[in-house]
C-alpha cells in the first residue's frame, strides 16, 4: 500500500506529460502530493478490510461504494475525473462502462489481503465493477492485483511476465526505452497497466521501478502508483520512504494505511 501511495505522490508533479522523461529527478518536491489515486486506493482498502471472501458479491460492492463515496466526498479536490466526480455525488451510483486506469490504480489492497490467486482476482474484479465495468477496466484491476499477489508470494519476474501475457494478453515485449519516446498522457487501462508492469519488471529495486515509471511520462501519478504497488510487493520499501508518506497524508487516510499495515501479510 505504501508503494502505491509513494508512486502517486512522486509521480504527481509530472502528470499530463509535465516531466522531462528522465530517470534523474528529485523524488520529492514542494509539488509532491497525494491525489485521487491515494484516496481511492485507501478507500478500497478500508472496504475490503471490513469484508471477507465469504461475503456475497453484492455486499462487498455496497461496502466499496460507501467507502469510496465517503472518502471521495471528504477529499473533493484530489483530482477526480469528471465521470467519477458525478458518481461520487450520486445517491444510487451505478457503474458507467469505463475502461479508465482508475480501476487499476486503486486495486492494490486486493493483491495483499487474500491467501490464493483466485480470491485475489475475484476481489479485484469487484473493486473495478462498481464503476469501471468495461472488460478492459476490470482486466486492469485484476492484472494489478495478480502481479502484487505473485510478487509477494515469491514468483520471479519471468514467471510474472509469463502469467500476465497468458492471462491478460498485455504486450510486455517493449522496454522502457522503447516505450518512452512516443508515450503520452492517456488514461486507459490498456495503455497504462502494461507500461506500469514494464517499469516494475525493469527495476532493480523499488526506487528504480519508480524512476522508470516517472520517466515514461503520460498519466504519471497513476502509472507510477501502479508500478509502485507492484515494486513494494517484490522489493519492500525503505523506512525513510514510508515516513515520507506518513508526513504527506491527512489523519483519516493515514489511519486507514496504518490499519492496513497491521492487517496485511508481509512480503515473503
Amino acid at each position: 500500500m505504501y508503494g502505491a501511495i509513494l508512486g502517486d505522490i512522486i509521480g504527481s508533479p509530472y502528470e499530463f506529460d509535465m516531466g522531462e522523461k528522465t530517470k534523474e529527478f528529485p523524488l520529492f518536491s514542494p509539488q509532491s502530493q497525494f491525489t485521487d489515486d491515494s484516496v481511492m486506493t485507501l478507500a478500497v482498502a478500508d472496504a475490503l478490510m471490513d469484508s471477507t471472501p465469504e461475503d456475497e458479491n453484492q455486499t462487498i460492492c455496497e461496502r466499496l461504494v460507501r467507502s469510496m463515496q465517503c472518502f471521495g466526498r471528504r477529499h473533493p479536490d484530489a483530482g477526480y475525473g469528471c465521470m467519477f466526480q458525478s458518481w461520487l455525488r450520486e445517491k444510487d451510483p451505478q457503474p458507467y462502462g469505463s475502461f479508465g486506469n482508475g480501476s487499476a490504480m486503486r486495486a492494490s489492497a486486493a493483491g495483499w489481503l487474500y491467501d490464493d490467486l483466485e480470491t485475489t482476482c475475484r476481489m479485484a474484479r469487484l473493486t473495478a465493477r462498481v464503476t469501471h465495468d468495461h472488460p478492459e477496466g476490470v482486466k486492469g484491476a485484476e492484472a494489478v492485483a495478480a502481479v502484487i499477489y505473485l510478487a509477494r508470494t515469491g514468483s520471479g519476474k519471468e514467471e510474472i511476465r509469463a502469467y500476465v501475457r497468458a492471462h491478460f494478453g498485455y504486450d510486455l515485449s517493449r522496454t522502457c526505452d522503447e516505450i518512452r519516446p512516443d508515450y503520452h498522457h492517456v488514461e486507459t487501462c490498456q495503455e497504462t497497466v502494461p507500461e506500469a508492469i514494464t517499469a516494475f519488471l525493469e527495476g532493480e529495486d523499488f526506487e528504480e521501478a519508480i524512476r522508470n515509471a516517472v520517466s515514461l511520462g503520460g498519466d504519471c501519478d497513476t502509472l507510477t502508483c501502479i508500478a509502485g504497488s507492484m515494486a513494494e510487493a517484490f522489493y519492500g520499501i525503505p523506512k525513510n520512504l514510508k515516513q515520507e508518506v506518513l508526513t504527506r497524508l491527512p489523519e483519516d487516510l493515514r489511519a486507514v494505511l496504518e490499519r492496513f499495515e497491521r492487517k496485511r501479510p508481509s512480503a515473503d
